[in-house]
């Protein structure tokens, strides 16, 4: 489905994070995010090269935490987030590609413990930029 060159997408959708090694990883569309927020553990910051990097581990199934991916990106910042709670936190921003349907583009996610959530990611604003609408009653869009 597409509207003046603008893909559809529901509430609910899937993605693959390529350059992190996922393939398939259900996704909360969050209108209300400015910046998408990724769940990780043990998150270590380093230095490789005179560049700072991150490395984190990955549970991209949510009803299998047994599946772990191991991960590392170069640290594109550090932010203060304030969350839907109002509370602030400083987050690590990485750069990566993102999937959805046939399109791929880079994307700003801030790593973060979203233990207590229902998805593993939040879909933000900047993510979804001009390219995308939002349908909220629906879910799974993207083909």
């Amino acid at each position: 489905m597409q509207s003046k060159d603008k893909m559809i997408i529901g509430r609910l959708e899937s993605i693959a994070l390529p350059e992190l090694g996922i393939k398939d990883m259900q996704v909360r569309v969050d209108t209300g995010a400015k910046t998408s927020s990724l769940h990780v553990d043990n998150i270590v910051k380093y230095m490789e090269s005179g560049t700072p990097w991150v490395k984190f581990d990955i549970h991209p199934d949510i009803h299998n935490v047994k599946k772990l991916i191991s991960c590392k990106a170069v640290l594109s910042d550090i932010r203060k987030i304030k969350s839907s709670n109002g509370t602030s936190e400083e987050r690590y921003v990485i750069e990566t590609a993102m999937t959805l349907g046939k399109e791929t583009w880079p994307i700003e996610i801030t790593l973060t413990d979203r233990a207590d959530m229902n998805y593993l990611m939040l879909f933000g604003r900047e993510a979804i930029g001009k390219r995308l609408l939002v349908d909220p009653s629906k879910v799974f869009l993207a083909k």
